[in-house]
C-alpha cells in the first residue's frame, strides 16, 4: 500500500555531514507524521526526529542542534540533514511514516528498508 525508499547514507569522517531522504509512493491519502529512527549494533531502535504535517518537530536530545528534519508534502518525502556527525551517530537509519491510504480508514506505520550511516573518528 505504501512503499518507502531511502537514500543518502554512507561513510563520513567525524565533523562531516550527510543528508538522508525517504520518499513514499502508493495509494496515499495523508501522512500526518514522518520520522527518522536509528539502530546501532547491539542497541534498540531509537527515535532521532519526527515532523508533523504542520511542520512541528521533535528531536532526540543527542542530535539537537546538529540534525534537521524537514518534509516536502508535495513529494511525500522527508529529509534528515545531519551535520557535525560523531562516531556515536553510526547506525542504520530508518524512516517511518504514519500514513493513511485510501482503502483503509485509519493510520498505519510504514518503515523504510534502512540505510547505513558510518562515522569514522
Amino acid at each position: 500500500q505504501v512503499q518507502l525508499v531511502e537514500s543518502g547514507g554512507g561513510l563520513v569522517q567525524a565533523g562531516g555531514s550527510l543528508r538522508l531522504s525517504c520518499a513514499a509512493s502508493g495509494s496515499i491519502y495523508s501522512i500526518p507524521t514522518m520520522g527518522w529512527y536509528r539502530q546501532a549494533p547491539g542497541k534498540q531502535r531509537e527515535l532521532v526526529a519526527v515532523v508533523s504535517s504542520s511542520g512541528s518537530t521533535t528531536y532526540a536530545d543527542s542530535v539537537k542542534g546538529r540534525f534537521t528534519i524537514d518534509r516536502d508534502n508535495a513529494k511525500n518525502t522527508v529529509y534528515l540533514q545531519m551535520n557535525s556527525l560523531k562516531p556515536e551517530d553510526t547506525a542504520v537509519y530508518y524512516c517511518k511514516f504514519e500514513a493513511r491510504v485510501w482503502t483503509v480508514p485509519y493510520q498505519q506505520a510504514y518503515w523504510g528498508q534502512g540505510t547505513q550511516v558510518t562515522v569514522s573518528s
